[in-house]
């Protein structure tokens, strides 16, 4: 007996089906970043057993130690990528400035935003980690090369976004603004197979997810909302639960599922952290849209993540995302409106 599955590519073309004026492009342009999350998923499958782990002997653009998968993740997406003529432009948490079309390449109508191996730290200890991407209509004039204005929009005006997470399976969960859906890769027949259709995130949930080793340096708000939460008391009458993992792939997908909050708020550790390390355009942007589309709230702990107007292809800030009453209540004490 044989069983229908559907796949991402059908899905994406069934949804597209539903515009008419559609040209295929952003069809293509999904699958590409599923061919290049199939890529890495293999690789990443290999860790340990080809030479693909370990330092790479460089830094990245923000001082950070690259992994040799950070490198071959960020290859892996850019040569999926520029190919395609769906693109204008694009920009990697890994590269210093916007990524060009190649010249001899066509160029696109669409912007692609991405990091391509987000918690590669944690691969030796078997972490899941994963590619992070968003993208973008293109707001100059067509048929020239995309400029830094094209990367330089504000969350809301993103057209889809999305993660792939490497773990237990590897998993392509994305929205193109009509609710959230999950693809699992099936390894029988190499193919993303529809496993969760219209997540939704539960309105509150249990978990708090945060780095609490930053705690005295932290302000007085960060520090009061962490002491709130291990006193407070739910339903079930017990505090809530700590859960911090330190890939924010991996703790964003587990409380996407059950429920919860991830805050990474800016610290005084260094004047370079002030506003916190995770960067909007390749990390708080996409998950962003996704918690949006599923129910929840993302912030800075005043404004919007998706309102913020980005200055710099690098810029970072503070994350507090999840559920939307456990981001709500984050943020009053983020604000000073409670102390307890």
């Amino acid at each position: 007996m044989t069983y229908f599955v559907e796949t991402l590519n059908r899905h994406i073309i069934e949804q597209e089906r539903r515009y008419p004026e559609a040209t295929g492009a952003f069809t293509a342009l999904l699958t590409d970043i599923a061919l290049a999350g199939k890529i890495i998923s293999y690789y990443v499958n290999k860790a340990g057993l080809v030479d693909i782990l370990g330092k790479a002997g460089g830094m990245n653009i923000h001082g950070e130690t690259q992994e040799k998968l950070d490198v071959f993740a960020n290859r892996t997406m850019v040569r999926a990528l520029v190919h395609g003529g769906q693109l204008c432009t694009l920009a990697s948490e890994e590269s210093e400035g916007i990524i060009p079309i190649p010249s001899d390449y066509p160029l696109g109508r669409y912007v692609c935003c991405f990091d391509p191996l987000d918690g590669s730290s944690n691969i030796e200890a078997n972490v899941s980690i994963g590619t992070i991407f968003s993208i973008f209509r293109r707001i100059t004039p067509d048929g020239k090369p995309g400029t830094e204005k094209d990367i330089l929009q504000p969350g809301k005006k993103q057209v889809a976004a999305g993660y792939i997470i490497y773990g237990s399976s590897t998993m392509m969960v994305y929205s193109t603004g009509s609710g959230v859906y999950a693809f699992t890769l099936d390894p029988s027949y190499g193919e993303f197979v529809l496993s969760h259709e219209n997540l939704t995130i539960p309105k509150k949930g249990k978990i708090y997810s945060i780095n609490e080793s930053y705690f005295d340096y932290w302000d007085e708000g960060v520090r009061n909302y962490v002491r709130w939460a291990k006193r407070a008391v739910p339903e079930d009458g017990r505090p809530l639960n700590s859960r911090y993992i330190g890939s924010l792939v991996a703790d964003f997908h587990r409380n996407l599922l059950y429920g919860g909050v991830f805050l990474y708020p800016g610290d005084s550790k260094s004047p370079s952290r002030k506003q916190g390390k995770l960067r909007l355009l390749y990390e708080a942007n996409p998950l962003a849209f996704i918690v949006e589309q599923a129910g929840g709230r993302a912030s800075d702990g005043f404004t919007p993540i998706l309102d913020i107007e980005p200055s710099d292809v690098h810029q970072t800030s503070p994350l507090i995302i999840g559920s939307e009453d456990d981001v709500r209540i984050a943020e009053e004490f983020i604000q000073g409106k409670r102390t307890t």
